[in-house]
């Protein structure tokens, strides 16, 4: 098993690993090494070049480009400075009046429902979820490109869980005939690619078979509907979807996570849902961040245009160019090259022009559909945008990308 060189500071003498099980050595020697020896080059994948101050980043979630807003960085400040008394403890023990408690109420009204809670993640929101709601005798049905979390909350739940294609509400019709009402699990926005989810068609589909409906809005709560509160809101929906989830490390640019539950749910989440029970909750000043990102963004209707504005300038001139991105509408725009060796040196000729966003490969694609995944941003400036363009014009004779697989399937799809 190949031994990896990290740099230690001079004054750490390492103990002497112990021997690792022959299990694991056998499944990183099999599963591992080769990736890393003859995809990657003896190189971590993810990592490219370090940006510089002039780099144009597309390779973060801050879609409506709050980090540092001044009202904002003025609650987590007064936070600090004035929260000396607060314990560090799960949040099943804080009282209604909490912080965290008022903000749970402050978000759920914004979606449309009357109760949610906090979580330190939206995986944990995901997991603590659906292994509360979910059983081994509920069929939980997951659309292809569902986000990990929710497959894992399937799998934490010991629930039988059945994939349905990509944005097809038939199959998953056919899907729940064989198998029986559930719980059917969609994302509103898909992370990888920009999707955009035939919600109504699959809220129907639901209601046909008996199931209920979970709703992850990670990518389109604040980016979509009134007041940015999410695809559900702005579909007419919300009455008809039993839960919301969202990630609030995108739009919110925090470190937590969120999801709905009916009220009269809320003792049975707590004595129910894992992660809330045995992680500690998030600090004060995190609570006071989000709560005023939760202002700012409710009033941000202008950068929510400027945003799809971006998407759809940027999708337009890729599309011209011959880049195969009509797998997705909004805002995530996916670079789908193929194999992990190929990818690199798209995210190479990229970096080297100063463009940099973010590489996806197994497992959170296929194997042999890595991509690198460009995310907008309303901070955008017309003269980024016009260098994203032009250096996307430049390197397309060199990155071929109307020779990726994903084009050529589009092209046979077309031509039968």
């Amino acid at each position: 098993m190949q031994v990896l060189e990290r740099k230690l500071s001079p004054d750490v003498t390492p103990f002497p690993n112990p021997t690792l099980g022959a299990q694991l050595c056998r499944r990183i020697s099999r599963d591992f090494t080769p990736r890393w020896n003859q995809q990657w080059g003896g190189k971590f994948m993810l990592h490219g070049r370090t940006p510089d101050s002039n780099a144009i980043r597309l390779d973060g979630n801050d879609y409506l480009s709050v980090t540092g807003h001044p009202h904002i960085v003025h609650a987590q400040v007064e936070a600090l400075r004035k929260e000396q008394e607060f314990v560090v403890q799960s949040g099943v023990f804080h009282l209604n009046q909490h912080p965290t408690h008022t903000l749970e109420m402050a978000l759920a009204g914004w979606v449309g429902k009357d109760d949610g809670f906090i979580c330190q993640s939206g995986y944990a929101a995901n997991v603590g979820l659906l292994q509360a709601i979910a059983d081994a005798q509920t069929p939980v049905y997951l659309d292809t490109l569902a986000h990990a979390s929710l497959w894992e909350g399937a799998h934490a739940a010991r629930a039988p869980a059945f994939s349905f294609r990509h944005n097809d509400p038939v199959h998953l019709a056919r899907v729940i005939a064989k198998n029986g009402p559930g719980i059917v699990v969609v994302d509103s926005v898909y992370s990888t690619t920009g999707a955009i989810c035939p919600l109504t068609e699959i809220v129907e589909v639901a209601e046909q078979n008996g199931c209920m409906i979970l709703v992850d809005e990670s990518h389109s709560l604040g980016t979509h509907g009134p007041k940015g509160a999410g695809l559900c809101a702005e579909l007419g929906l919300t009455g008809r979807v039993h839960f919301i989830t969202a990630s609030l490390a995108k739009a919110f640019a925090g470190r937590a996570g969120f999801f709905t539950a009916p009220a009269h749910m809320r003792y049975y989440i707590l004595c129910s849902s894992f992660p809330n029970i045995f992680s500690s909750s998030l600090l004060p000043h995190e609570i006071a961040g989000l709560a005023a990102t939760l202002e700012v963004i409710r009033n941000s209707d202008d950068a929510r245009a400027r945003l799809h504005a971006h998407t759809r300038r940027l999708r337009s001139t890729l599309s011209e160019l011959g880049y195969p991105i009509h797998q997705g509408s909004q805002q995530i725009i996916a670079l789908e090259v193929g194999l992990e060796c190929d990818t690199m040196v798209l995210r190479d000729r990229l970096e080297e022009r100063n463009v940099f966003s973010s590489m996806f490969c197994a497992p959170a694609t296929s194997s042999k559909r890595a991509m690198m995944r460009l995310t907008l941003n309303a901070g955008l400036m017309d003269s980024e945008l016009d260098h994203v363009e032009a250096v996307a014009r430049e390197i397309a004779p060199i990155v071929k990308p109307w020779d990726w697989p994903i084009a050529r399937r589009a092209r046979a799809g077309q031509e039968a």
